[in-house]
């Protein structure tokens, strides 16, 4: 037992120290006017509900980020392998960069692109 009170004494310094933290900030922290208003949209009052619904238009927009970001996901490690696989490598992410295009076009010719 004698070989965990190290971890136990530890343990303990750590938690003093957070709760102290918090203890200094709560008693040292500035208050001001702009804490009654709540943080969203700048200080603003909001408008709607922050749970309120999003329009339809707004999830094509999304699938589209998504395919974009997907398409860096797989990017980044593809430069790095690059070089040891070679030609068939660059063959391969053309591939998927058409694939990728051709998804965009197909939004872009419904309309997913238009913000009006």
């Amino acid at each position: 037992m004698t070989e965990f009170v190290p971890l136990l004494v530890l343990l303990t310094v750590a938690v003093v120290l957070v709760l102290a933290g918090y203890a200094a900030s709560a008693l040292l922290a500035v208050r001001s006017a702009m804490d009654a208003a709540p943080p969203f949209s700048g200080g603003l009052p909001p408008q709607e509900h922050a749970v309120s619904r999003f329009h339809v238009r707004w999830y094509p927009v999304t699938m589209v980020f998504l395919a974009f970001d997907m398409e860096m996901l797989f990017m980044y490690p593809w430069t790095l392998v690059v070089s040891r696989v070679g030609p068939a490598s660059v063959v391969e992410m053309f591939l998927f960069l058409g694939i990728l295009l051709a998804g965009v076009l197909y939004a872009w010719r419904e309309g997913a692109l238009r913000w009006a």
